[in-house]
């Protein structure tokens, strides 16, 4: 019931925002064809960005995750240089915003978590928490 609250209002105050911009953005890349690798990354960061609580991100290499391999190294490289940065120290600022008070702390946890994910997306998966 506590993950059901938690995803309401993070819903409603920025993660429905966040979450169509990850899809936005896998849209445009998705276009682009040249992009197409890092859409479904961006589409998959989309779906937790609408409902992060209950969820959790398995990173390559851990019990569960995927192995990218040099191709997914090199593209988390390209992703980082061009967009991965800015867009992990837009999701680190607003958690620092959000910790400022007591309420928000597991909400910043989720935008750190975020940022993370921001930084290098190729070979991440969501799975919900057991």
């Amino acid at each position: 019931m506590i993950r059901l609250i938690l995803n309401i209002l993070w819903l409603i105050f920025g993660g429905w925002l966040s979450g169509l911009l990850w899809l936005v953005g896998g849209a445009i890349l998705a276009i682009t064809v040249v992009g197409l690798p890092w859409s479904f990354a961006a589409w998959r960061i989309a779906s937790y960005s609408f409902w992060p609580f209950g969820r959790e991100v398995v990173w390559a290499g851990e019990a569960g995750g995927r192995d990218v391999g040099c191709f997914g190294v090199g593209l988390n490289v390209i992703w980082f240089v061009f967009a991965g940065w800015y867009i992990a120290l837009s999701h680190l600022i607003i958690a620092v915003a959000e910790a400022i008070t007591i309420i928000g702390i597991p909400f910043a946890i989720k935008d750190l978590e975020l940022a993370k994910l921001a930084l290098a997306p190729v070979g991440a998966t969501i799975r919900d928490k057991p």
